[in-house]
């Protein structure tokens, strides 16, 4: 054997820029090369010919440790999920451990028994821009379905919900209502008080109604201008009824100043509207939404801050 073929070897390990440890079949540590060294801060001499559960004592029994007998005793390659995994080794760069990548690799030794190679890569910075990545889906998927102004469920996310719930309530033979809710005199209110107060308004209504939903399956949206619908999974005419009367007292009681309201109390008030789809008679979402539109707006016909229901056809 070439005389300077082991320390080249050994120098070239040192030179890489990821960890690398070999281990005899005792489990001995007979190369921890100079990454592992900077950033573990052991020195050669702390760890070589120590076994090396007794330096990484937190490794063993865990994923590593199976790796590391599964190569040494069955000649089986592992490498360890980084998404399980994620930093099974005390390494750090600037006080913040390193995300770690970790492969474990038989090696066979000629004249002598089997050791094992184990890689340790800093993945930090991919995992970094997987997090961002994640982070900015987050942001893009609520921007795509929250309404810009009151923060709420917004159109579409109402017709994602509303397929959804649909077709759930038709499969399950369970009841289906929807809500329709519109400020009364809006626009009027825009006009005296002007645009700005006209938003501070919504957000106002929009934050006290969405806070009575108890249920992770309701969902209320603004579905345009001053209207907002609210799905009621499982809910018949009668649980409507009660919830919407329950949310036409709260936006009285928010006392929002109205005073082009034709109501006498000249504070902010909600007309409201419902359908209900019953388990029996299931219907088409149009028909449901036009039904709950229709009793909408026979609640303003009779005077507003009431609350009407119609079945759907």
């Amino acid at each position: 054997m070439d005389p300077l073929r082991l320390p080249l070897l050994e120098s070239v390990f040192c030179a890489v820029s990821l960890g690398a440890v070999v281990l005899d079949h005792e489990r001995r540590i007979v190369l921890w090369n100079a990454w592992m060294v900077r950033h573990s801060g052991l020195t050669h001499e702390q760890v070589i010919g120590r076994d090396f559960f007794a330096v990484c004592p937190e490794l063993r029994g865990g994923r590593v440790d199976t790796a590391i007998q599964y190569a040494l005793y069955n000649n089986f390659p592992s490498l360890l999920s980084q998404t399980l995994n994620k930093a099974p080794f005390a390494l750090y760069l600037r006080d913040e451990r390193i995300q770690q990548a970790v492969e474990v690799t038989p090696v066979d030794v000629q004249g002598a028994p089997r050791h094992c190679l184990i890689q340790v890569s800093d993945v930090s910075i991919a995992v970094g821009r997987e997090r961002l990545l994640r982070e900015q889906t987050m942001v893009l998927r609520s921007q795509t379905f929250s309404d810009g102004l009151t923060g709420i469920a917004n159109r579409r996310h109402f017709d994602v919900a509303m397929e959804k719930e649909h077709r759930r309530a038709k499969r399950g033979a369970t009841p289906l209502s929807l809500l329709m809710i519109d400020i009364d005199h809006f626009k009027a209110y825009n006009d005296h008080y002007g645009h700005q107060k006209g938003d501070q308004c919504l957000i106002q209504v929009a934050g006290a109604l969405a806070e009575m939903l108890k249920r992770p399956c309701d969902l209320m949206a603004r579905y345009g201008g001053e209207e907002f619908a609210m799905i009621l999974p499982e809910t018949d005419v009668d649980q409507a009824l009660l919830m919407a009367e329950a949310i036409r007292a709260r936006a009285q009681e928010l006392a929002i100043p109205h005073e082009r309201n034709t109501d006498p109390s000249q504070r902010v008030t909600v007309s409201i509207g419902i359908a209900t789809q019953k388990p029996e008679t299931p219907v088409e979402i149009e028909a449901l939404i036009g039904a709950a539109d229709r009793a909408l707006y026979q609640a303003k016909r009779n005077g507003r801050n009431l609350v009407a229901a119609l079945l759907p056809a």
